[in-house]
């Protein structure tokens, strides 16, 4: 994993690829709009969204791919059949290039994890 040295997100941001700004600065805009409540840190080197202290969301930009992590099972769950077609670890969706982040599946997920506090996994 890529780690960032920086602060904070708008640091984080400017360390980026040029090639990927863009995306990662439109990823932001979502989970601010979206995560209402929730506060903007940085953790293990990324751009991390915590509720009542704990993470919920993350993204990076790692060497290979763009990575938005979604840290609750329940949510994964529910989404399932649209994540089913996506490059998906564990908790960690994966775009291989900016240009195919589905921005309305992201703002779905995370509309999804601000409707209310679930486990984390």
């Amino acid at each position: 994993m890529v780690r960032s040295e920086a602060s904070d997100v708008d640091g984080y941001l400017t360390g980026v690829p040029e090639e990927r700004r863009a995306a990662l600065v439109k990823v932001r805009q979502l989970c601010r709009e979206e995560l209402v409540g929730f506060d903007e840190v940085m953790a293990y080197g990324m751009p991390a969204y915590e509720r009542g202290g704990a993470c919920e969301v993350a993204f990076a930009s790692q060497k290979q791919y763009i990575s938005f992590y979604l840290m609750r099972s329940d949510v994964r769950e529910a989404f399932a059949e649209r994540l089913a077609g996506q490059d998906m670890g564990k908790g960690c969706l994966r775009f291989r290039r900016p240009e195919n982040i589905d921005f309305g599946l992201v703002r779905d997920l995370l509309r999804a994890t601000a409707a209310r506090p679930g486990k984390i996994c």
